[in-house]
């Protein structure tokens, strides 16, 4: 075993109305890893998320990132991670430019280095000629990018991605899907959240399905489909999320 990114242990969380999000959650991910983490809509996979960074307020359990717990030690241990969220939640009156620098600001990178971090990541994704637009006159796929690099501006070790590629063009998701593993080949941990299998099964290492906010299974994508007799990961997919259910 390496050292853990990302550890979580017994993470519990229901919502008013006794809507059990996370029942006793689980979770070792290793430094370095590409990490997939795959259920059903309201499986508790954001939730996971948002407990971990801090938006939402677990009933109990403990995260360590990198191990700095995310509770007691939250600004040391969210300045490790960066994240790139389902829904869409930009500034409209910003422009990409100002929305990459801003985010750089508020974790305190210096000016000059943030501003080439902006260019490096404005021609990366492909929106240096964007750079002045606002983003509410962007379309879906320039948003995602924008999200995408905003997230990375100040070089986190551990890069949450929950549905990066939703609603954007076959090209964009492979350029995506390459951009995604060079960053992982560099040292980044990611752990990717996806609806598309053939998404999960081309990038992870590694992979946990959750259902009614539990883990089901865990394993390689190798090890999942010998376990369950499967071709692909879609199979194994619906075996697993079935009989969890």
């Amino acid at each position: 075993m390496g050292r853990a990114a990302l550890e979580i242990e017994n993470l519990r969380k229901t919502y008013p109305g006794g809507l059990l999000a996370l029942g006793g959650v689980s979770l070792r991910v290793e430094a370095g890893t590409f990490f997939g983490l795959l259920g059903p809509n309201g499986a508790g996979k954001t939730t996971l998320i948002n407990s971990v960074v801090g938006l939402a307020r677990p009933d109990g359990g403990r995260v360590e990132v990198f191990g700095k717990d995310a509770f007691r030690e939250f600004r040391e241990a969210r300045r490790l991670i960066g994240v790139s969220a389902q829904e869409i939640n930009l500034d409209k009156f910003l422009t990409v430019e100002e929305t990459l620098l801003y985010h750089a600001g508020y974790y305190g990178v210096p000016k000059k280095k943030a501003r080439d971090r902006a260019e490096e990541l404005l021609e990366r994704f492909a929106l240096t000629g964007k750079r002045r637009d606002r983003v509410n006159t962007l379309s879906g796929g320039m948003k995602r990018r924008v999200m995408f690099a905003r997230a990375l501006m100040h070089d986190p070790r551990l890069l949450f991605l929950d549905e990066p590629t939703a609603g954007v063009d076959l090209e964009l998701r492979y350029s995506l899907w390459e951009y995604i593993r060079e960053l992982n080949r560099g040292g980044l941990t990611i752990l990717l959240t996806t609806h598309y299998l053939e998404e999960a099964e081309e990038l992870c290492e590694e992979i946990a399905l959750i259902s009614g906010g539990r883990i089901a299974d865990q394993g390689t994508t190798e090890e999942l489909k010998r376990k369950y007799g499967a071709s692909d990961l879609e199979e194994v997919y619906l075996k697993v999320v079935h009989d969890a259910r």
